[in-house]
């Protein structure tokens, strides 16, 4: 194959669905923004759904729509930039749950859609989407007599169970809902794991669902092998790729693999990064260019087919680490250059 090969394992989705569903005391929603975190939310939500998952929650009201095409109408669909102005005709035909940020947004709900199901979501301290408490306040009454569906709230350090910034929000979250009969939802995957006083009603995992951080118990959730174009001999002190930064040391084996930058593979994480041969691994020799990446294979012995950039032994958080990010960017920049093959998901 002349293009790298990207696998998706389906049942490595559901199974860390099913995980995380164990952990919490409540009903376990997904997240599947930015297209399922790049994997495809059209392949990845019906699995989903069909271990059990009966919400989801998307980004802007255009995710939701192509969604609600594909489950169907028996699960909700939240967004979380709530009702921009313009997505009365998506919100409504599409049946989506607009999670309310702010007092226009409600004005604006209530005048285009009147009686058509929202959330409300609160700013606990992490000052990005939602209402802030003076805000909330102002229009409680108003919005709880309208029966909303869901009432949440985002952690901002949750991947950091011992920051005081957890139980700052929860507390801040507890004493903006007192008495609030609508349901509650609070913890995205690291909330999960911090455990049940944070899980409210419903939880909703998003980056632990593709194998990342901070769950760490996470099934590998992808793959990529990349085709090697050419191999070349380098006697020492020749040079690899733009600006001469790699010089060979020793007679050197360098196999050139058809990927780069322009397909997710962030130029950072060059310098400390590899990739794997039947588990062998093998150093990046020079600068991550655009369509192709230079490797050493001196100590492999033999030209490989391809080479694996990331998998089992080399995950997204090691090369998010490496290029000094985090799995999230690795995961979303995944380039559309790719040929997919999903497994599993049956």
């Amino acid at each position: 194959m002349s293009t790298a090969l990207l696998t998706i394992d389906l049942d490595a989705i559901r199974a860390n669905w099913r995980a995380l569903d164990a952990l919490g005391t409540s009903q376990t929603a997904a997240v599947v923004k930015a297209d399922a975190y790049g994997l495809d939310a059209g392949r990845v939500a019906p699995v989903l759904a069909a271990a059990g998952a009966r919400s989801f929650f998307v980004a802007v009201a255009e995710e939701g729509a192509a969604l609600r095409k594909v489950l169907g109408p028996d699960v909700a669909i939240h967004v979380f930039s709530g009702h921009m102005a313009g997505d009365a005709e998506l919100i409504g035909g599409a049946g989506l749950i607009p999670m309310l940020n702010s007092v226009d947004q409600m004005i604006r709900h209530a005048e285009a859609l009147p009686g058509h199901a929202f959330g409300v979501q609160l700013d606990s301290g992490m000052n990005r989407l939602g209402m802030e408490p003076s805000e909330w306040a102002a229009v409680r009454d108003v919005a709880l007599s309208q029966s909303p569906t869901l009432v949440m709230s985002h952690l901002a350090c949750a991947d950091e169970p011992d920051h005081p910034m957890n139980l700052q929000q929860l507390q801040a979250f507890r004493e903006m809902t007192d008495g609030v009969t609508a349901p509650l939802c609070l913890a995205n995957t690291g909330g999960i794991l911090m455990g049940p006083e944070y899980h409210f009603d419903l939880t909703r995992p998003g980056i632990g669902l593709y194998g990342g951080r901070p769950f760490e118990g996470a099934r590998p959730v992808v793959t990529l092998d990349i085709p090697v174009i050419q191999c070349r001999d380098l006697t020492p002190r020749e040079t690899v790729g733009y600006a001469n930064s790699f010089t060979a040391t020793r007679p050197t084996r360098i196999a050139t693999i058809g990927a780069g930058y322009a397909d997710g593979i962030i130029r950072a994480m060059g310098p400390r990064s590899h990739v794997l041969a039947d588990g062998v691994p093998c150093p990046i020799a020079g600068r991550i260019s655009m369509d192709l990446i230079g490797v050493d294979i001196t100590d492999l012995g033999h030209d490989p087919e391809h080479l694996q950039l990331l998998g089992p032994t080399q995950t997204v958080d090691d090369l998010a680490d490496n290029a000094g990010t985090i799995g999230y960017e690795i995961l979303t920049s995944l380039g559309a250059r790719y040929v997919r093959r999903y497994v599993g998901g049956a």
